[in-house]
Parts: C-alpha cells; structure tokens; sequence
C-alpha cells in the first residue's frame, strides 16, 4: 500500500518524511500550483465572479510528477500549511489532481514534531470550502482592485503603478503621518533641573522641578526659566515627603505574528521579510546536529496567544530546573486573546520548549539562531513569575517650590532574569535613590535650565506601521510582510535609516487615490471589508454575496472617477537637490533607474549630466582626514566608508558623529546593539562612553 503526503516546500518535506517512514512518500508542490492568469483579470464579474485558474507558468514538470505519484498512490493526503492559503492550494491540488474534495485526506500540522505529524496523520478531515471560499474571496477582490484602478493610474500619473487593497491603505497611513509631521509648529518648554546628594551620601541624583505653591508650573520660555533660577539662588532645598513601594511588572505574551515582525525589528533590525523567511525555516525544518530534519517552533501565521497544556507543562519543568520554583508563577498564565483574532492556531512558541537555543545554535544559520532564540525566550519567561521593582518617589521642597526625585532597585527579577521586551520609546525612570529622610537638609550640586521643544509624531518603522495595520484591523498576518515589501519596491515610501517616508510618487498616488476612491484609502472602510471576509471563512456569509455588494459601489466609483479625470494627467514632481550641475548651473534632482537613484540635470535632453548620489555624514576619516560617505553593501546594509576608497581602507558599520573626541580631536563614532558605546575612531586613544551619558 502507498502513501502520498503532498506539502509546500522540499525543507518541509524532508522533516514529514523522517517522522512518517518509508511507507509514505512525502513530496513537494513547491508552493501555489494554480492561480489566475498574470495577462488578464481572470474573473467572471458578470457571472458570480467566476474565477479562471491556470496551471503557473514553470510548474508544468512538477504538476507532471504529482499526477504521476497520485496515480500509483491508494492514499493521497494534503498537508499544506494550516491556513486560509494552506487550505486554498490543497483544494486546487485536489482539482488537478481529480480527488473528490469531499474525502478525507486533509492533514494540517501545528508544529512539525514527531507527536504534531503523528497527531495530524491520525485526524484527517475534509477540505474546508469556507476557508476556500474566504481566500477566494480575497484574491478576487485583491485581483479586481489591482486590475482595475492601476490602468487608471498609468493614464492619469505614471505606467507601471499598482493599487492594493491593504497596500494603499498602509501607504494613506504614511502619507498621512508625514503631513502630520510637515503641519506640526514646535512649542517652547523649558526644565529645571537640580543634581542633588543626601546627608552621608556621596551619590548624586535627580529632581526636577514640579509644582509652584501646590500648582504644576509651566515654563515656556528662558526669561521664566531665568526667574525661577534667580528666585531659587541659595535657597535650601529639604525632603519633603518619601513614599516607597512595590511595583509589579508582569511578561510579555508568547509572540504572534505581528509581534514576532515589530520585536524582530526593534531588537535584531530584521525587516518583515527577513523574520518571515526565518521563522518559515525555523517551522519547516531545520537538520539539527543529533536529530535530523526538525521542525523548531509552531506555525508563524497567527494572531492567537493560546498555549496547549503540554507546552505549558514543558516549559514550566525546564523553569523549574533552570531557576527554582521561587520563577514560576503561584497560578498559570493565561493570556487572553483578542476578540477579532481568528484562533485558528497556538501562539508562536517552540515547539520543544526543552530544546535551547544554545543546544541548537552550532545546526542554525545567523538569522535561524537569532529568531530562534528570541521566541524561545520570550516564550519561556511568558511563563514565569512576576518581577518586583522596589519604588521609590520623593517630593523635595525648595521655598514655595517642590521638585519631584523617583527611583526603583529590583526587588525579585522574575521572569527579567531571562527576557524583557523591547520598546520603541523607553522612558522609563531608573537608578536608586540614596536613603532620603523627611526633614533632611540636601546639598546642592547643581541646578539648571534647559530649553526642551515639543516634537512632532514620529515617521512609522517597519515595527510601527505593522501596529498601526494590526490595531486597525487591516490586513492580516500573513499580509504584513508582503505588504510592506510591496509599497517599498513600486517606489511609495522609501527608507531613511528605520524610517519609512513616503516619496512624491507614493503622496500623489494616495491624493488621488483619496480624491476617487474614497473608501479603497478609508481606514474604517477596509477594516469593516476585513470583516465581512472573515465571516466568509466562519461559514457567515456567502463569499460571492459579499463580493457582488462591493463591486456594484466600485464600479460606479470607478466610472465617475474615469469621468472626472479625463484628460488630466498629472507630473510626479522631482525632488530638488542643492547640488549643482557643473554644465548648466542648475539644481539637480534625484531620478529612480534600473540601479536606484541617481542625480539628473533637470535641463535634459539639452543637458545630460548625471551623477551618483553620495550621501555625506558629519565624521572625517580618521585615517587620511577625507569625509565618511554613508553607503551600501550589495546585500542592502548600511555601513560607513572614507570618500577616497580604494586608497583609503577605513570603513565601519558604526554611525559617525559631529562630536569630536574631548581627548585628541578625532571624530566619535555610536556602536548600537547591546553592548552601545560611543568612542574615539582613533585606535591610539582610550575614550569611550555609554549611549547614555
């Protein structure tokens, strides 16, 4: 008797194959096998949206073998990835391959461990057609919105364009941010702040200043700043009140999809794609030393926080041995998940919580390891007990004034002695206060004022926007990714370090985006279209239904829309630059080409002068004085070398800085990451410093 088992990827199959034996065949489809045709819509809209697939070009040896294998199999089994996408290229497998998509012969797998293939071996079921359906649905409505409004935007701006139903909205956020940023007027603020030591105690520390007669203070400019100095000259300052206490800090979830993506950014500088690739290895399988192909974590695609009672028992054994019984918690965890998320899947863990990463390391690639061991930590101290964070806060009088002192030393590290999330902005006070006693005279060191203006919203990063799309309930978490290298690579938004800004061709696309498909752009809008997919796949709603009430508004749209800008045709303008051409004298402007951006007089076709772009810093080399030129490896990766290179070597992956060392002179340069310093480029001198002093 044989078997078949169809999957996706040859790593995966590689993995199934060594839990299932030889009496199964376990092969690849190497992805999506049908899908409509890239020349045409390829969907019936007068006729219930009809979908017409093909056979994808270069697919045509690999659909030969499966037909080949299913004809001499007496079972065949559909195992591709447990979601929408999983379920919809099992089904088209099904119809190319002629087996009735109502037997049972559908297998998913959570995690591809030996008890996960077993378990998934022994229940299979039928092909979910509302899973079917929902993505259906999806890639029709995503094929009816690209086919139809991007002609529109190649006659009214530029050949080439595409619109997206998630992709438009995502680049609406970023533009809307930046003109958010442009609108902003900076407010004046200024601080007083005193650096002061207790009575016996040599240790300085902060206050700032607070109140004025019990009321908070405002100080918008430098003449009121100078008052309350003048006013405070020689004035003894005297704790007032000292108030202490014990504050909880509770772990992070397990991460889900769009967590894995936004924590890969802050913590590794992973982009979207980059995580996703990694963690799909991590789940097909990687050969670890001593045991063979092994699939490592649970499916990366979910937005569930749940946990199945093995791998919390698992996990709490391995705490238990590693820390002590003082780091589990009195009661398990249990995360709640939201009430939007589609549950379909655990949360993404590993998925033998006994396997560390060292364990594995020397068996991954630098990506894999990294990955790796961030969810495997955040897993293990989602599962551990409380920190306790001794706390500190102190008011400090000063005449008719109180400055306010806070502080916090840990009381118990808890799950922190493994893992603490990363932040986008971390504020958070820190340092120990010295014994204050109420009454007790401090000693002055200093006191100052400081001039502070009001900052704008921040541009999103790839982490940020990924929130944004989340909370907003847009896309899901198999869109992220995809999305994000979508609006990069057709010219959108570009990077500018983390950053992501829209470019003039993603501002204007989005305004007539906005101007005539009002509801394409509408935040509100795709978030109530997300859901009426949804339903789809819960068996709700009828997917051709749900399709036929969106496409009557849309095609009126796009008729008036075809009406009301006929004959226009807009210019992308191009940014100016300040640098001049040395043939004509005018400004240049920065051009995109089949290489990237490039410098182009503005006078062409009369002048043809182009240039490359160099991006200059604020450092000079500290080999042979030239300037630092920031530029790009052929992998995508910044890094810093000197202007004279080839004759000059100096090159380095730490950002140079206008400060100069206060010890000789030479430029500083920032070192990120963990061990973040700024230090002398000079290899003959001593200095350094933490990113914080």
């Amino acid at each position: 008797m044989s078997n078949l088992v169809i999957v996706e990827s040859p790593a995966k199959a590689k993995t199934i194959q060594k839990y299932l034996g030889k009496d199964y065949d376990v092969v690849a489809s190497m992805g999506h096998i049908r899908d409509l045709p890239k020349s045409r819509l390829g969907v019936d809209v007068e006729h219930n949206f009809e979908p017409h697939y093909i056979a994808i070009k270069g697919k045509e040896e690999i659909i030969r073998n499966l037909k080949a294998k299913a004809k001499k199999s007496d079972h065949i089994y559909l195992a591709t990835d447990p979601d929408r996408e999983g379920e919809a290229i099992s089904w088209h497998l099904a119809h190319l391959l002629k087996i009735p998509t109502d037997d049972e012969n559908r297998v998913t797998f959570n995690e591809i461990t030996k008890s996960g293939v077993q378990s998934g071996m022994e229940h299979p079921r039928k092909i979910d057609q509302d899973l079917v359906d929902a993505q259906q649905a999806r890639r029709i409505l995503d094929r009816i919105v690209g086919y139809k409004i991007s002609p529109f935007l190649w006659k009214k701006i530029k050949s080439g364009l595409s619109a997206g139903r998630v992709q438009s909205v995502a680049v609406r956020l970023i533009v809307d941010r930046e003109e958010e940023i442009r609108a902003f007027k900076p407010e004046e603020y200024w601080s007083i702040d005193a650096k002061l030591s207790a009575k016996g105690s040599r240790k300085v520390f902060g206050a700032k200043l607070h109140s004025k007669d019990g009321e908070k203070i405002e100080i918008k400019n430098e003449e009121q700043a100078n008052a309350i100095l003048a006013d405070l000259e020689g004035a003894p300052f005297v704790v007032g009140s000292v108030k202490k206490g014990v504050r909880k800090k509770t772990p992070a979830p397990p991460f889900i999809t769009s967590t894995l993506q936004q924590e890969a950014s802050r913590r590794l500088g992973f982009q979207a794609r980059r995580t996703m690739k990694a963690a799909q290895e991590l789940y097909e399988g990687v050969d670890v030393e001593g045991m063979g192909p092994t699939g490592l974590i649970t499916y990366m695609r979910t937005d569930s926080l749940r946990i199945s009672d093995e791998a919390r028992a698992e996990a709490e054994t391995f705490i238990l041995e590693k820390y002590g019984k003082q780091y589990l918690p009195q009661t398990r965890r249990v995360y709640k998940t939201k009430s939007s998320a589609q549950d379909a899947h655990e949360a993404i863990r590993p998925a033998m919580p006994s396997l560390t990463p060292d364990r594995v390391k020397s068996s991954l690639s630098s990506d894999q390891y990294k990955l790796y061991k961030l969810i495997w930590e955040r897993f293990i101290a989602s599962q551990m007990a409380t920190a306790l964070l001794n706390t500190v806060s102190a008011d400090i009088n000063a005449k008719n004034y109180t400055f306010k002192a806070s502080g916090y030393s840990v009381k118990f590290d808890g799950f922190t002695v493994l893992y603490e999330e990363s932040k986008e902005e971390d504020n958070e006070e820190s340092g120990v206060l010295p014994p204050l006693v109420v009454g007790d005279p401090l000693k002055v060191k200093s006191l100052d004022g400081t001039q502070h203006f009001t900052q704008p919203p921040p541009r999103y990063t790839e982490a940020s926007i990924i929130k944004a799309l989340e909370e907003n309930e847009i896309g899901r978490p198999s869109t992220y990714a995809p999305t994000i290298s979508t609006i990069l690579t057709r010219g959108y938004v570009e990077r500018e370090g983390k950053q992501l800004k829209p470019t003039a061709l993603g501002e204007i696309t989005t305004k007539v985006m906005s101007e005539n498909f009002a509801n394409i752009v509408d935040v509100a809008f795709t978030a109530k279209m997300e859901k009426d997919l949804d339903r789809v796949e819960l068996g709700k709603a009828d997917w051709v239904k749900t399709l036929d009430r969106f496409y009557k508004d849309f095609a009126k749209t796009l008729e008036t829309a075809e009406k009301n800008m006929d004959g226009t045709k807009i210019k992308v303008p191009d940014e100016e630059t300040d640098v001049v051409c040395e043939l004509c004298g005018r400004k240049m402007v920065i051009k995109n080409g089949r290489y990237g951006k490039f410098l182009a007089c503005p006078g062409f076709p009369e002048c043809r002068n182009t240039k490359k772009i160099v991006q200059e810093t604020p450092g000079i080399c500290p080999l042979c004085k030239g300037k630092i030129l920031a530029k790009k490896s052929k992998n995508g990766k910044s890094y810093f070398g000197c202007e004279n290179n080839p004759k000059c070597s100096f090159m380095t992956w730490d950002e140079p800085l206008e400060e100069k060392c206060p010890k000789c002179g030479t430029s500083l340069f920032k070192k990120r990451g963990k061990n973040g310093k700024i230090y002398c480029g000079n290899d003959t001198c001593d200095y350094e410093r933490g990113l914080k002093d």
